[in-house]
Protein backbone atom coordinates (compact mmCIF):
# COMPACT_ATOMS: atom_id res chain seq x y z
CA UNK A 1 0.00 0.00 0.00
CA UNK A 2 1.57 3.09 -0.98
CA UNK A 3 1.72 5.89 1.53
CA UNK A 4 -0.99 9.05 1.09
CA UNK A 5 0.33 12.23 -0.45
CA UNK A 6 1.89 15.16 1.27
CA UNK A 7 1.67 18.65 0.34
CA UNK A 8 2.93 21.99 2.17
CA UNK A 9 0.42 24.13 2.79
CA UNK A 10 1.39 27.83 3.78
CA UNK A 11 -1.07 30.64 5.43
CA UNK A 12 0.66 34.16 3.59
CA UNK A 13 1.01 36.55 6.38
CA UNK A 14 -1.78 38.28 5.66
CA UNK A 15 -4.20 35.25 6.71
CA UNK A 16 -2.60 35.44 10.05
CA UNK A 17 -2.89 38.89 10.47
CA UNK A 18 -6.77 38.47 9.64
CA UNK A 19 -7.44 35.83 11.77
CA UNK A 20 -7.91 32.86 8.64
CA UNK A 21 -5.44 29.87 10.06
CA UNK A 22 -8.29 28.20 11.41
CA UNK A 23 -10.46 29.11 8.45
CA UNK A 24 -8.19 27.28 6.36
CA UNK A 25 -7.36 24.39 8.59
CA UNK A 26 -11.34 23.81 8.65
CA UNK A 27 -11.66 24.18 5.15
CA UNK A 28 -8.27 21.64 4.63
CA UNK A 29 -9.99 18.84 7.02
CA UNK A 30 -13.81 19.58 5.56
CA UNK A 31 -12.01 18.45 2.62
CA UNK A 32 -11.09 14.97 3.98
CA UNK A 33 -7.39 15.71 4.37
CA UNK A 34 -5.50 15.54 7.29
CA UNK A 35 -3.18 18.24 8.75
CA UNK A 36 0.12 16.53 10.20
CA UNK A 37 2.18 18.95 11.04
CA UNK A 38 2.02 22.24 12.16
CA UNK A 39 4.18 25.14 12.81
CA UNK A 40 4.05 29.35 13.06
CA UNK A 41 7.19 31.26 12.20
CA UNK A 42 7.97 33.83 10.98
CA UNK A 43 10.21 33.62 7.63
CA UNK A 44 13.66 35.21 7.48
CA UNK A 45 15.19 35.75 4.20
CA UNK A 46 17.36 33.20 3.43
CA UNK A 47 14.92 30.89 3.90
CA UNK A 48 12.44 32.42 1.51
CA UNK A 49 15.19 32.56 -1.00
CA UNK A 50 15.51 29.24 -0.67
CA UNK A 51 11.66 28.39 -1.02
CA UNK A 52 10.94 30.67 -4.12
CA UNK A 53 13.88 29.93 -5.60
CA UNK A 54 12.82 30.39 -9.21
CA UNK A 55 11.60 33.49 -9.24
CA UNK A 56 14.94 35.03 -8.12
CA UNK A 57 15.65 37.49 -10.69
CA UNK A 58 11.93 38.52 -11.57
CA UNK A 59 10.49 41.97 -10.97
CA UNK A 60 8.77 40.37 -7.91
CA UNK A 61 11.17 38.88 -5.96
CA UNK A 62 11.96 41.35 -3.59
CA UNK A 63 8.69 42.41 -2.77
CA UNK A 64 7.04 38.74 -2.35
CA UNK A 65 10.66 38.34 -0.10
CA UNK A 66 9.08 41.76 1.69
CA UNK A 67 5.75 40.36 1.86
CA UNK A 68 6.01 36.76 3.30
CA UNK A 69 8.57 38.22 5.69
CA UNK A 70 6.07 40.95 6.99
CA UNK A 71 4.51 38.87 9.67
CA UNK A 72 4.09 35.31 10.77
CA UNK A 73 2.90 32.42 8.51
CA UNK A 74 2.01 28.84 9.41
CA UNK A 75 2.78 26.21 7.64
CA UNK A 76 1.38 23.09 7.51
CA UNK A 77 1.84 19.31 6.10
CA UNK A 78 -1.66 18.09 4.85
CA UNK A 79 -1.85 14.52 3.39
CA UNK A 80 -4.29 12.43 1.62
CA UNK A 81 -5.10 10.89 -1.92
CA UNK A 82 -4.14 13.27 -4.42
CA UNK A 83 -4.06 16.26 -1.82
CA UNK A 84 -1.61 18.45 -4.42
CA UNK A 85 -4.03 19.02 -6.91
CA UNK A 86 -7.14 18.90 -4.32
CA UNK A 87 -5.54 21.69 -1.96
CA UNK A 88 -4.84 23.93 -5.59
CA UNK A 89 -8.42 23.38 -6.37
CA UNK A 90 -9.49 24.61 -2.84
CA UNK A 91 -7.11 27.22 -2.63
CA UNK A 92 -8.67 28.59 -5.83
CA UNK A 93 -6.81 30.87 -8.78
CA UNK A 94 -3.49 33.15 -7.41
CA UNK A 95 -5.27 36.56 -8.45
CA UNK A 96 -8.08 36.67 -5.91
CA UNK A 97 -9.86 38.31 -8.20
CA UNK A 98 -10.27 35.60 -11.22
CA UNK A 99 -10.64 32.66 -8.12
CA UNK A 100 -14.10 31.19 -8.06
CA UNK A 101 -16.42 31.26 -5.17
CA UNK A 102 -16.06 28.64 -2.76
CA UNK A 103 -12.86 28.57 -2.84
CA UNK A 104 -10.44 29.77 -0.16
CA UNK A 105 -8.83 32.69 -2.17
CA UNK A 106 -12.38 33.50 -4.35
CA UNK A 107 -14.04 34.13 -0.57
CA UNK A 108 -11.27 35.47 1.82
CA UNK A 109 -8.69 36.91 -0.67
CA UNK A 110 -9.07 40.61 -2.16
CA UNK A 111 -6.73 42.49 -4.40
CA UNK A 112 -4.75 45.07 -2.25
CA UNK A 113 -3.64 46.93 -4.98
CA UNK A 114 -0.34 45.94 -3.40
CA UNK A 115 3.11 44.61 -5.82
CA UNK A 116 2.49 40.90 -4.87
CA UNK A 117 -1.04 39.59 -4.58
CA UNK A 118 -1.69 38.87 -0.64
CA UNK A 119 -3.73 35.84 -1.60
CA UNK A 120 -4.17 33.81 1.85
CA UNK A 121 -2.22 30.61 1.12
CA UNK A 122 0.16 29.05 -0.81
CA UNK A 123 0.09 25.26 -1.70
CA UNK A 124 3.10 23.04 -3.62
CA UNK A 125 1.94 22.72 -6.91
CA UNK A 126 3.73 18.72 -7.64
CA UNK A 127 5.42 16.15 -6.03
CA UNK A 128 8.65 17.54 -6.44
CA UNK A 129 8.27 21.20 -4.96
CA UNK A 130 5.99 19.08 -1.90
CA UNK A 131 9.12 17.23 -1.09
CA UNK A 132 11.49 20.13 -1.83
CA UNK A 133 9.28 22.45 0.11
CA UNK A 134 8.42 20.49 3.12
CA UNK A 135 12.14 19.81 3.78
CA UNK A 136 12.53 23.67 3.86
CA UNK A 137 9.91 24.44 6.57
CA UNK A 138 9.86 20.82 8.47
CA UNK A 139 13.69 19.88 7.99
Amino acid sequence: MSSPEKTLILVKPDGVRRGLVGEVISRVENKGYKVTNLRMLTADRALLTKHYEEHQGKPFFEPLLEFMSSGPIVAMIAEGEQVIQGFRKLAGATDPTQAEPGTIRGDLARDMGTKVIQNIVHGSDSKESAEREIKIYFN
